[in-house]
């Protein structure tokens, strides 16, 4: 670990009270006191509103057009308390109630009543107030901060530094998801790298590539640590990986290889509510070769989103139940005895929990995880993300839209094929025979969007490190 890097960390620390990072106790972490993403900005629509759940509160999330900013509301209008999400925008650029038409301004202030007489000043009282939430944008998120509001500018925005020093150095590829188990499950999870070659064989990782994983674990404290796996990732193949944890939901590894350049795993945990996140994941590459970088700048992001679901459901089933069984064996102060961890290849999960156990962190105290689900909930992509998703959401329109071309047209073919020979006798049976074999293809291709077209609604049911290898060898992923 560099020297620059240990000073980071360490004035991070230092400067917890300053920042107001987790609160001001320095011997407990509060959730409230953090900035958190909510939204990719590019998965925003400016002319509608967007409701977001943040720690168990509903928000809408809306532009301001008059300031040219993204606000943040208590999903609630004051008068019935009826989801603001639910209204619209006006054409005063004012978030409208769908209620009653109640309309406010940015600052949440109440700016029309239609139901009161003229001259009637009830907008005025602070009663009339929507609660307005703090918001900033950094690195292509919108965060919101769920805490005092006289907090939100004394707290650091968790963000990647190295994203920050060379911005236009950068290719990255940025997904993300709504996942059925909790921020801090997620967060132990991305923080264990020893998972991957048995976990995404076949996807991202390869049973061959294990061997012993020495992590270490050089900074800690109330916001987070650093840690090192001197070897690194395939047999120590691709060189050393750095990793940081910056309380309470951020994570990255960061590696540099001669073959691929230098590569970052970055990872947002967002706490919707007791056994329920948002993840953000961002894979920002610095390539040695200009190809690659070419390559995944041409790739559109709903076709790389797809292949990241399957890699998030190699783990989201058994994850789920997971942190159900630790919760049933005493939750986390117990997991010295729930969990035997006898090698330092669970070095960094041993120091989240400490973390989480010496802090006092639990973003839902006196909350108990919800039943557990079935498979096929578990899998479901379409509210889970393509409805959220700009980019899927679109391409799933097109690709229904270019379905139903097809089959219309396919079907006009078949229909009218015969009576064109009806009609034209010295139609040729080389015509015939192309028509036939275009509507056969037509079919095929018809078929074959429909496979692509499921891929946005529901994830595969047994993943790739459970395929039998002859299966594996002869059949490709659906």
């Amino acid at each position: 670990m560099s020297s620059s890097v240990l000073q980071s960390v360490t004035s991070q620390n230092k400067a917890v009270k300053k920042l107001g990072l987790g609160g001001y106790n320095s011997d407990f972490f509060d959730w409230e006191e953090v900035w958190y993403p909510v939204f990719y900005v590019e998965d925003l629509d400016k002319s509608q509103p967007t409701r977001f759940t943040l720690l168990e509160q509903d928000i809408v999330l809306w532009w301001d057009k008059h300031e040219q900013m993204w606000r943040a509301f208590v999903d609630q209008c004051p008068h019935r308390l009826a989801p603001l999400s639910e209204g619209r925008i006006n054409q005063d650029g004012r978030l409208e109630c769908p209620y009653h038409g109640w309309a406010f301004s940015g600052t949440g202030q109440c700016e029309v009543i239609p139901q009161q007489k003229e001259r009637g000043k009830a907008e005025i009282s602070q009663r009339a107030c929507v609660n307005s939430l703090p918001t900033k944008i950094a690195q292509g998120l919108l965060f919101v901060y769920p805490g005092l509001a006289e907090n939100a500018a004394k707290t650091k925005v968790p963000i990647v530094d190295a994203l920050e020093e060379d911005p236009d150095g950068w290719v990255c590829l940025n997904t993300f998801r709504d996942l059925p188990y909790d921020a801090l499950t997620l967060m132990e999870n991305v923080l264990d790298p020893s998972h991957i070659p048995y976990t995404h064989h076949r996807s991202v990782g390869n049973r061959a590539n294990v061997s012993p994983v020495e992590l270490e674990v050089v900074e800690s404290g109330k916001c987070g640590f650093k840690g090192v796996w001197a070897e690194g990732p395939r047999k120590g193949t691709l060189g050393r990986q750095d990793t940081t944890f910056i309380a309470p939901g951020l994570m990255w590894h960061d590696l540099t290889s001669k073959q691929f350049g230098r590569t970052l795993t970055v990872v947002y945990a967002t706490p919707i509510r007791k056994g329920e996140c948002r993840l953000f994941a961002r894979f920002p590459f610095k390539f040695s070769s200009k190809l690659p970088r070419l390559f995944l700048k041409l790739t559109p992001r709903w076709y790389s989103h797809i292949g990241q679901n399957n890699v998030l459901e190699d783990d989201q089933i058994f994850l789920h139940y997971q942190e159900r069984y630790i919760e049933q064996q005493g939750g986390s102060g117990n997991f010295n005895k729930a969990f035997y961890l006898p090698t330092k290849a669970d070095l960094f999960v041993f120091q989240l929990r400490f973390w989480v156990n010496h802090y006092s962190i639990d973003p839902f105290p006196g909350k108990t995880l919800p039943p557990s689900l079935p498979k096929e909930v578990l899998l479901e992509r379409y509210h889970s993300h393509t409805q959220k998703c700009a980019s899927c959401r679109g391409a799933l329109g097109n690709l229904q839209r270019l379905r139903l071309g097809l089959a219309v047209g396919t079907a006009l073919v078949w229909v009218l094929l015969p009576l064109l020979v009806f009609i034209h006798p010295q139609v040729s049976i080389v015509t015939v025979i192309i028509l036939t074999v275009a509507v056969l293809m037509s079919g095929g291709v018809w078929l074959a969007l429909g496979k692509l077209e499921r891929q946005f609604y529901k994830g595969r049911e047994i993943p790739p490190r459970n395929w039998p290898e002859k299966v594996y060898k002869e059949a490709k992923p659906r």
